[in-house]
């Protein structure tokens, strides 16, 4: 099978903590993560397998689908067993032998289907192949902008978030490769990658907006770009990882791979400017550390984390970034704990966001233990701590 996103080499562990293991002493209080004194990943695994049973864990959505596929990067790792049954009960729920019945009316419900190539190449049961064919063929159908953007939901005309293309392009990138639909697959994953960062970005600061509306009808679409005014710093978080991933997936000679190395090179000069020196990690809205209101988020900054870690590794920026991985990934650390019942936990993840303004971001509730940090903490902590 060709090279996947899960059994790529990884930044060493004694390279990051080169930069990171003093600072990170420093920060020693009982019950906060260090770098040295645990494997985080299978605590995490752990802690949420048992606050929750497949039953329980949830509905069909992306928050479980974006953890679901971090705790099947450990079980890649480590071969705990226990790891891919708790993943497979949970989509037993969901995937019969018929497939799954879903209308897929937006990119978010996509996500979790991430895992059908992956499960079915585990397994080898056809179910899995059946899902993730329904969701390949809904692909062509799905509505899109003039220059070829999918909608961040059929309800949504024109409208492009810059979280919608992790929902989406990986998982087409990935069925291409596992399926040996290659040609349209490859294609427009990174194509939708690139029309959305032409409409989001802003040159100046080096990030990206949360929004675009072709049309402009929208009343957060203002100005000749028609894009949202704030740099929300998960949604630049989900374009960054899906460029990395994709990159990951595409064979070396695509087209489309130079304008996704320009894309994560890009980011990861926005990332370094932008990154607060005394935590490690990224606010909220990124650009405005000065607000009061503003706060530092951990989902984020774990995904800026793990691009950075990963493009350094993969040669597709300098070196001189290494120390900005390291010191990111002391940021996020510091925001795992142990509890008294022995769990750990993740503090400062922001809840579910829309598009909004300044005190509208600033405004989410910060979540400890929610499916959107635990799950970019899995993804970039299995590229880091080994």
């Amino acid at each position: 099978m060709p090279l996947d996103p899960l059994r790529a080499a990884r930044l060493s562990r004694r390279t990051v903590l080169a930069g990171t293991a003093g600072a990170l002493g420093a920060l020693a209080l009982p019950g906060v993560a260090t770098a040295a004194t645990a494997d985080w990943s299978r605590a995490v695994v752990d802690s949420t397998m048992k606050r929750w049973t497949p039953a329980t864990l949830g509905g069909w959505g992306y928050t479980r689908g974006l953890y679901l596929y971090g705790q099947y990067l450990v079980y890649r790792r480590t071969g705990e067993k226990s790891y891919l049954d708790y993943i497979l009960a949970w989509y037993d729920r969901f995937v019969t032998e018929s497939g799954i019945s879903n209308g897929f009316t937006n990119l978010d419900a996509m996500r979790s289907g991430q895992m059908f190539p992956l499960l079915y190449t585990e397994t080898g049961q056809a179910k899995y192949k059946t899902a993730a064919d329904q969701l390949r063929r809904r692909f062509p159908s799905y509505p899109r902008t003039s220059d070829g953007g999918m909608f961040h939901a059929t309800s949504k005309t024109g409208q492009l978030w810059a979280d919608g293309v992790y929902m989406a392009q990986p998982f087409l990138a990935l069925y291409g490769t596992t399926f040996g639909d290659a040609g349209y697959c490859h294609e427009e994953a990174a194509k939708n990658v690139i029309v959305y960062f032409d409409r989001l970005k802003e040159p100046g600061k080096g990030l990206l907006y949360h929004a675009y509306d072709e049309d402009g009808s929208e009343p957060w679409a203002t100005g000749a770009g028609r894009h949202s005014k704030f740099h929300w710093a998960r949604a630049i978080g989900w374009l960054g990882m899906t460029a990395i991933d994709l990159l990951e997936i595409l064979p070396a000679g695509h087209p489309r791979r130079r304008r996704l190395v320009e894309i994560v090179r890009f980011l990861a000069a926005g990332y370094t400017r932008w990154q607060d020196r005394a935590s490690g990690r990224w606010f909220q809205v990124v650009d405005r550390a000065g607000d009061k209101d503003n706060w530092l988020e951990t989902s984020a900054s774990a995904m800026y984390t793990f691009l950075l870690s990963r493009a350094v590794e993969r040669g597709h920026i300098g070196a001189e970034y290494g120390p900005v991985a390291a010191k990111g990934y002391r940021g996020v650390l510091s925001q795992v704990s142990t509890g008294p019942d022995g769990l750990t936990d993740i503090a400062n993840i922001s809840e579910g966001t829309n598009v909004g303004d300044s005190a509208y971001y600033y405004g989410r509730k910060r979540n400890t233990n929610d499916f959107h940090g635990l799950g970019a903490f899995l993804i970039m902590n299995e590229q880091l701590a080994r």
